[in-house]
């Protein structure tokens, strides 16, 4: 039984190849094809493919997901989102197919990911605050927080990678052993739910990479309790609509 993917398929000198990469490579150029097949005949009228429906109701379920958990307008961050989610979810939804292994379930791939955050979260709080308002949160609200600031954003990097790369070697690793001693019915049934599951780990680590963002996004409030950025909603207006 084959713990992690990352056993060498082919090897040349210092150059090694191993399923991980392989099936990323795959998993990578399988999007970008069908990003092309969709978008190339995208129309404004009323008849609309299949495919470009589907993208619809996509990009508007991710863009409100953004918007909910940032309360932000989701243009800047949907490109990143967005490809995040459909990388993990195309990734573990495609371990129903015959000798494919998912890159979510090695450790190499988990954290590559969770690097990606771990980069994109203050890019986008220095283009958002700028550089002074952003590594003034460092030592909010006093100097003496700073290396425990600087932990948080490490241990939060390692737990995305850890809580991605744990559920899903654990799925494989439990199917594996059904498989050994009931081949039929029962390890199906753990297929069905290994996609759910799934689909639900790229849920969750799409909207938690979002959170970090959106935290490192937050503009500087006043002592009112309302956002001086008119991006973001006040207290007194989301408690307001909130009673409607």
């Amino acid at each position: 039984m084959t713990i992690s993917p990352d056993e060498p398929l082919w090897q040349w000198g210092f150059l090694v190849l191993n399923r991980t990469i392989l099936f990323t490579w795959i998993v990578m150029g399988l999007l970008v094809l069908v990003s092309w097949l969709v978008t190339r005949k995208l129309t404004s009228g009323t008849a609309l493919t299949r495919g470009q429906n589907l993208l619809e109701v996509l990009v508007s379920g991710l863009r409100n997901q953004i918007r909910e958990v940032s309360q932000q307008e989701p243009g800047a961050y949907l490109p990143f989102i967005g490809t995040l989610f459909l990388f993990i979810v195309v990734s573990n939804i495609l371990a129903i197919v015959p000798g494919y292994a998912s890159p979510t379930s090695s450790l190499s791939t988990t954290a590559a990911l969770a690097t990606c955050v771990f980069v994109a979260v203050p890019i986008y709080g220095i283009a958002n605050q700028g550089l002074k308002n952003y590594l003034k949160q460092y030592i909010s609200p006093s100097l003496f927080m700073l290396p425990f600031n600087v932990i948080g954003e490490l241990s939060r990097t390692l737990a995305l990678a850890v809580r991605l790369y744990g559920n899903m070697m654990s799925g494989a690793v439990i199917v594996a052993i059904l498989v050994s001693f009931v081949p039929l019915f029962v390890p199906v049934l753990m297929q069905a739910f290994g996609l759910l599951t799934g689909v639900i780990q790229a849920y969750i680590f799409a909207v938690l990479a979002m959170v970090y963002i959106a935290s490192a996004t937050q503009a500087k409030r006043g002592t009112n309790g309302n956002s001086t950025d008119p991006n973001v909603p006040s207290e007194s207006s989301t408690n307001s609509l909130s009673t409607k």
